[in-house]
């Protein structure tokens, strides 16, 4: 009785797989890996790095093909003329983001610029970070912080190269080049350092060091219920839980980078000159103009675009 059970399942599996390749390939979709199995599809075949997983598929299959992870479908692209073209003459159709949890905590509920849905909210914090957080002339003001950072990491690996060289110890560039980063940014953000010998003991320091931790550790785990929506029926809050904690601690931790330099500004611009603003204060001065899209809220969701806090794994 059971081996004739597993037969009939085992026919009716392989006939649903069969069915969704032939309607896959009457609605003339671009390629797509065989078998996609039934609920998962192809989320077998993504293994990490995922970058590489994508590269082999891509040269099997083509530059563009369709994968389906769970009930979301993802269109791979690895030709530039083809990634220019859906940027360009398809921009629309390509302009949302998918709705995953990790951006409703971490997005401000996909308010972000970068997990707005396409609409007015996206097009106006789009015109804000073009003019104000991203343009040419905002960024050369700014550039003396990224030169002074370089000689930083300069003076740094060159003190390290010649303590190792004794040891002919090789020297470590990740985390050197990962805090360059994050001290450039973060200077320009907001006017401080969080990494190095200076800020060793600093406790606004190791609470923001914390965070990135954090948010990388997560961005690490993947939540299959962006996936699989079933799977949240058996309890998902486990993660949930971890994004709301996390998203409170990066919320309060922006906050108070705000209302420190709120009374710093007019008086930063009038002692140094606008060239000495930070991007906060350049936001906050802009407040009495448009304060419905200079909130506080608004402000800390644009210090993202600029920030890591965000991961690209997310």
């Amino acid at each position: 009785m059971e081996a004739t059970l597993f037969v009939y399942f085992s026919l009716f599996l392989s006939f649903c797989i069969l069915a969704e390749h032939i309607v896959h390939k009457l609605r003339n979709h671009p390629p797509t890996p065989f078998p996609a199995l039934p609920l998962i599809g192809h989320l077998h075949l993504v293994k990490k790095p995922i970058h590489r997983t994508l590269s082999s598929l891509s040269a099997r299959y083509g530059p563009v093909l369709l994968l389906r992870l769970g009930f979301r479908r993802t269109l791979v692209i690895t030709s530039q003329s083809v990634a220019e073209e859906c940027f360009t003459k398809h921009d629309i159709v390509f302009a949302n983001r998918p709705r995953l949890l990790s951006r409703k905590h971490l997005g401000y509920n996909y308010t972000s610029i970068v997990w707005a849905p396409y609409g007015n909210h996206w097009r106006n914090v789009r015109r804000i970070a073009s003019l104000e957080i991203l343009s040419s002339y905002r960024l050369q003001m700014l550039s003396h912080i990224r030169l002074d950072e370089a000689r930083t990491l300069v003076r740094r690996l060159c003190c390290v190269s010649i303590e190792n060289q004794e040891q002919a110890a090789d020297v470590e560039m990740k985390s050197a080049f990962f805090e360059f980063v994050f001290n450039a940014m973060m200077r320009m953000i907001a006017g401080k350092r969080y990494y190095g010998d200076d800020v060793a003991n600093s406790a606004e320091a190791k609470m923001f060091q914390e965070i990135v931790a954090e948010t990388s550790r997560l961005a690490a785990e993947k939540n299959l219920g962006d996936f699989l929506p079933f799977v949240q029926w058996f309890g998902s809050s486990g993660i949930e839980k971890r994004f709301v904690e996390l998203h409170h601690k990066r919320d309060q931790f922006m906050q108070d980078l705000i209302d420190q330099l709120r009374d710093q500004v007019g008086s930063e611009e009038s002692r140094f000159g606008e060239k000495k603003r930070t991007m906060i204060e350049i936001l906050l001065s802009l407040h009495d103009a448009e304060p419905e899209y200079y909130t506080d809220e608004n402000i800390k969701s644009l210090m993202l675009v600029r920030d890591l806090f965000i991961t690209n794994s997310l």
